[in-house]
């Protein structure tokens, strides 16, 4: 297959975006294709963006909210995502995790990382704002956490997740979870199936 770049654009605080990394690695092992993770921070990207979170928009259409719900239970029942559980502490401040995941990046754990946090927040139902728990989920998972929590307060990862979020926005995202194939941007969870059409396309032409 030819080289495809797939970008997935994610922040921690959304729960669409932890479905969707719950089903990205069966897309990559159908596709052959390795998704590119990019940490943003969905709060600046939607003020760039001038846009809101579903809960604050839809405030005033519980119809639209209840159907919200509906479409996430059917993709949760789909993809047999039984660990998922809303955080009772959502919304959650992403920032400081954010930037963790440019750090983790640069110390060679993002992968590791990534599924940890996920876990902490869609899973175990973590107030993963407060550094004692992010500390303390980090050290449970095998990483260094005080390393991390050092380099994610530092000039790299604070300029490198601003650049991330604001490249986003010049290329037409609003939100989280955002898949770029190629220059084809898609929104949401509910477009995996396109994504994964679109990258089978690509890598046969």
């Amino acid at each position: 297959m030819s080289a495809v770049d797939v970008q997935f654009l994610f922040d921690f605080g959304s729960p669409n975006a932890y479905l969707a990394h719950k089903v990205i690695p069966g897309i990559e092992s159908r596709t052959g294709v390795r998704v590119r993770y990019v940490p943003i921070l969905l709060g600046g990207l939607f003020r760039l963006a001038n846009n809101r979170s579903p809960i604050e928009a839809f405030a005033g259409i519980p119809n639209k909210l209840a159907y919200e719900r509906l479409e996430m239970n059917r993709f949760v029942a789909r993809h047999g995502l039984d660990r998922f559980r809303l955080n009772p502490h959502f919304p959650v401040n992403t920032l400081g995790i954010m930037r963790g995941a440019v750090a983790a990046r640069q110390l060679g754990c993002f992968e590791p990382y990534v599924d940890a946090v996920y876990a902490a927040m869609w899973e175990q139902g973590l107030d993963m704002a407060d550094p004692a728990v992010i500390l303390r989920t980090l050290r449970e998972a095998g990483l260094d956490g005080a390393a991390l929590m050092a380099a994610a307060q530092g000039p790299q990862a604070k300029a490198g997740l601003l650049s991330s979020t604001e490249a986003a926005h010049a290329r037409g995202a609003f939100g989280s979870p955002t898949f770029f194939v190629g220059d084809e941007i898609y929104f949401g969870k509910d477009r995996l199936r396109d994504v994964e059409e679109r990258i089978l396309q690509a890598s046969a032409g």
